[in-house]
Order: C-alpha cells, then sequence, then structure tokens
C-alpha cells in the first residue's frame, strides 16, 4: 500500500480537450524524472503538452513548497486523464435538423513522489 506522505499531486479540472489525447502525452511521461518529462513535453507537437506542462509544474511547486522536496529528485508517480462533463451544442442542418455536437472536457492529474535510492 502507498503511503500518502511522500506523494503530492496537482490536478487541472474541465480542460477543453479529449481525455483520449490528453492519454497519449501522458503515457510518454509516466515514471520519468521532472527534469526529463519537461523536455518531453517541450518538444512534442500535440496541444496536450501546454496544460500537462502546467500540471506538471503545479504539482512539483506543490512539493516544494508544501513538503520541502527537491525538484531534481522527483519522479512523476502517476499521470492520468479521466473524463470530464462535455459540453453539448447543435449545428443547424437541411430541412430544420439539428445535429449534436459534443465538445468533450477532461480533468488530468498528475502525482509525484521523490526517486528511490537504490
Amino acid at each position: 500500500m502507498l503511503l500518502e506522505t511522500d506523494e503530492v499531486k496537482a490536478q487541472a479540472k474541465y480542460v477543453r480537450m479529449a481525455p483520449s489525447k490528453a492519454r497519449r502525452v501522458l503515457d510518454q511521461i509516466r515514471g520519468r524524472s521532472y527534469r526529463e518529462a519537461l523536455v518531453i513535453l517541450e518538444f512534442m507537437p500535440y496541444r496536450a503538452c501546454e496544460p500537462i506542462t502546467k500540471v506538471l509544474r503545479s504539482a512539483v511547486a506543490n512539493a516544494e513548497h508544501n513538503r520541502g522536496m527537491n525538484p531534481v529528485d522527483l519522479v512523476i508517480n502517476q499521470a492520468f486523464a479521466d473524463m470530464g462533463p462535455s459540453f453539448r451544442r447543435f449545428r443547424p442542418r437541411a430541412q430544420g435538423r439539428a445535429f449534436k455536437i459534443k465538445k468533450p472536457t477532461c480533468h488530468i492529474t498528475i502525482t509525484v513522489k521523490p526517486m528511490e535510492e537504490a
């Protein structure tokens, strides 16, 4: 069982993006060190990188400020994107019909913990 004391998390809620598009970026940084993840996020061509970078920086700032951890020693323990509520919009179509358009949102969560000495 994991202890809550050595993990620090940050969340971004209601991000206007499909969770599947955020997950393909989160899969690349999960398990990596903080610095390595920042470099990967900086050079990836996806729009999801910007909000994920903000959440990662927030998690590290929480660890540094609230727990006194060193940012150099932090590793991404968990990174996931859950489905949020979808905005529903309607587009007018032929003969008075309306087509529903769903604009998905997601909640991005990143958990960091100190690197384990081997």
